[in-house]
């Protein structure tokens, strides 16, 4: 049994994944994130009486909360491992941050 727990042990190790990946996926959340809050930002509360016009409202809000979380969670990991802050202090700092550029687009 103790090969097998050191076999197991050995082979699901974390492996980091390479910063080209990182930053590509925080390059494409970040367009993401983009585009949502521009088709949320043009979008106008008269339209919201025809019931035709709130799937992309809804659709494009559905992208921006998924892509968001992801974003914070993404730049979250990188701050936690270049500046050593606390897990939760890098959360709280990348929420902030992605909140805030959020606000800038849709213009609040």
């Amino acid at each position: 049994m103790n090969d097998v727990e050191r076999l197991l042990r050995s082979a699901l190790v974390p492996i980091e994944p390479p910063q080209s990946l990182i930053d590509s996926l925080e390059r494409r959340l970040t367009e993401q994130v983009d585009a949502a809050a521009d088709e949320l930002a043009d979008w106008e509360l008269g339209a919201m009486k025809d019931p035709r016009n709130w799937a992309r409202s809804i659709g494009a809000a559905g992208v921006l909360a998924a892509a968001g979380a992801s974003l914070v969670v993404v730049r979250a990991r990188q701050q936690h491992k270049k500046r050593g802050a606390t897990r939760l202090r890098a959360l709280e700092k990348s929420a902030h941050e992605v909140s805030g550029d959020i606000r800038k687009r849709l213009g609040r």
